[in-house]
């Protein structure tokens, strides 16, 4: 299993009834000391989180789901969306190999929940952190060419998450869901996104951008 870094972003032209996401994004312990992995571990548990409170909110406004296993195809597109936008977030202020340190340890964590999540659900002896390895790299470099300004993703990067959760969901009210997506979902992904990240960053002893691997700093 190898998620290509080379998807990465690399300079590419720049129901008001919703689910309410509690996240916990703060270290308990602000003195231990955490490498990127482990943030990223905490990123991928609140992306997570995030994903499945949009799901929930789609089926709570009546669009159709049938099967846990069609549950984890929207959630696997709206986590490779998060983990690009987090990808993005991070280009300009963050050296590039401590990013794709970040970002992969991100995408393989990730990736181990669904795989868990999805034996689950449809049993042993299939191993689906590779699948899911597979379509994100198909999204990263599909999102990569899509604008993105001022920390928000352009129309037309919402409108393609729209039609991949629209392709994952089931027929009744299809042609809604991509507008219920861009217009409701996205904004309050990003916002929790966000506040998570900041979080994250913000209440503990991390490694900073640009430092040796092992090197830790109190931010």
């Amino acid at each position: 299993m190898e998620f290509d870094a080379s998807m990465m972003y690399s300079g590419a032209p720049l129901c008001t009834e919703n689910t309410f996401v509690r996240i916990r994004s703060r270290w308990k312990d602000k003195g231990k000391k955490r490498s990127l992995e482990d943030v990223a571990g905490a990123l991928a548990f609140i992306e997570w989180r995030i994903a499945g409170a949009s799901l929930l909110n789609l089926e709570n406004e009546g669009f159709q789901t049938d099967s846990q296993s069609q549950r984890l195809d929207v959630l696997q597109e709206f986590c490779a969306f998060l983990i690009h936008v987090s990808d993005r977030l991070m280009h300009e202020s963050w050296d590039d190999e401590q990013r794709q340190r970040f970002i992969v340890a991100l995408a393989l964590k990730t990736a181990d929940t669904y795989h868990d999540n999805r034996t689950d659900a449809e049993g042993r002896g299939q191993g689906f952190r590779q699948a899911f390895i597979d379509t994100l790299n198909v999204r990263m470099a599909d999102y990569a060419d899509f604008r993105f300004e001022h920390g928000e993703p352009g129309y037309a990067c919402k409108r393609y998450l729209g039609e991949c959760v629209t392709n994952s969901m089931g027929p009744k009210d299809r042609k809604w869901i991509s507008d219920q997506v861009m217009e409701i979902e996205i904004p309050e992904m990003l916002k929790t996104l966000q506040k998570g990240m900041n979080g994250l960053f913000e209440s503990g002893t991390i490694e900073q951008p640009g430092e040796p691997e092992g090197f830790v700093n109190q931010t």
